[in-house]
Formats: C-alpha cells, structure tokens, sequence
C-alpha cells in the first residue's frame, strides 16, 4: 500500500502568540488568575513584550504565558517599558526549545519592598572607576566617594555595584560586588546569561 505523504507527521509548527492566547483553555486560565476584566489587558500586554522583543517569539508560548503570570502574581505588568521583570529567553537543552525566563529586576524588588511600607529607602548604584575606596579598618564596611558631575563619572567604567536600603526603623544593610563577581554569579545561576556570546 502506497504511503499517502500529506499523513506523515511533520514537525509541529509553532502556532503563534495571539492564536495560543485566543484558544478558549489558555483564556479561562488567564480568566480564573488575572480576573475577567483584566484578561484583555494582560493578554494586550504580552503580546506587546513580545513584539519589542524578537527572541522571544521563539520562545514556547507556554513559557511566555508562565512567566507573564509569575509577574501577575506579583502584580507587576509585563511590559518591558517600565521594566520590574523581564522574559528572558535561554536555551532549554534537555527540551531541544527555547524557554522565557522569569527574571525579577532590580526596579521589580524595589516595587514589591516599597509596597510592604517597611523600608524607608532603596536602591542600586553602578560604581565608577575611582568610586570604591576600600574597607573602612574598623567596621570593614565599604567606603564610596561618588563623583559629583554626572558626565564625568559617566564618562568613566563601571567597576561595580551598590545595593542598599534602610528600613523605617533605622536598620541599614548595603552590599557591594565588582562587576567581576556580578557576572562571574550570573554565568553560574543564571540559563540566560553568558558573558561569552
């Protein structure tokens, strides 16, 4: 019997971003986490991250829709604009398919800290050449002196980065890494970075 070709299976083709959102299942579970009202806007909003975004169309759309709703969870839109979390694609090689990462930045922390009313400041710095002078001998805390005219110290490297914060109640906590450290950690934990591409 001869083999009718039209019924060999071929490779899936992904079915784009919009279409997988349209399909009724993808909408009531979007529904049922977002609220019916809001499920124009999220959807809206994912799509959107998407198209600013080409490597993420290669991404699975059920990864996309995972970590778009991870953000959700936290109430913090999707939109790379304003930047509290981003998709990141890596290469998922058990998989053989490209996944979005779930990644909260930096303005994403500050957002959630600032909502628990507990911290009366917050923030992270990029540290310029010059800027880091060291330990202070008795408390081994680090000493910054910071460069007053900003072309100047933008003109100059970055060698590393501050994070701090004090909380209502006067407790002050900061850390610093070079940026050596940075992205020595980043190759290590992260699947979607990597200095070397």
């Amino acid at each position: 019997m001869p083999v009718n070709n039209s019924l060999v299976s071929k490779p899936q083709q992904k079915v784009g971003l919009t279409a997988y959102l349209s399909n009724d299942a993808v909408k009531a579970q979007i529904s049922k986490v977002v609220g019916g009202k809001d499920s124009t806007r999220f959807i809206s909003s994912i799509i959107s991250a998407v198209q600013v975004t080409p490597a993420l169309q290669e991404c699975t759309n059920s990864s996309i829709l995972s970590g778009a709703l991870q953000g959700e969870a936290l109430k913090l839109p999707p939109s790379p604009q304003l930047g509290f979390f981003y998709l990141i694609p890596y290469k998922n090689k058990k998989k053989g398919v490209t996944e979005a990462q779930f990644v909260l930045s930096a303005k994403g922390y500050k957002q959630l800290a600032m909502r628990s009313g507990q911290y009366a400041d917050i923030d992270v710095l990029f540290i310029h050449e010059g800027e880091y002078l060291g330990r202070d001998k008795y408390t081994g805390k680090q000493r910054f002196e910071f460069i007053e005219d900003d072309d100047e110290r933008d003109a100059l490297p970055i060698t590393g980065y501050l994070a701090y914060f004090e909380t209502v109640n006067g407790f002050r906590k900061q850390l610093y890494w070079t940026k050596e450290k940075m992205e020595k950690h980043a190759n290590r934990y992260s699947a979607a970075f990597n200095i070397e591409d």
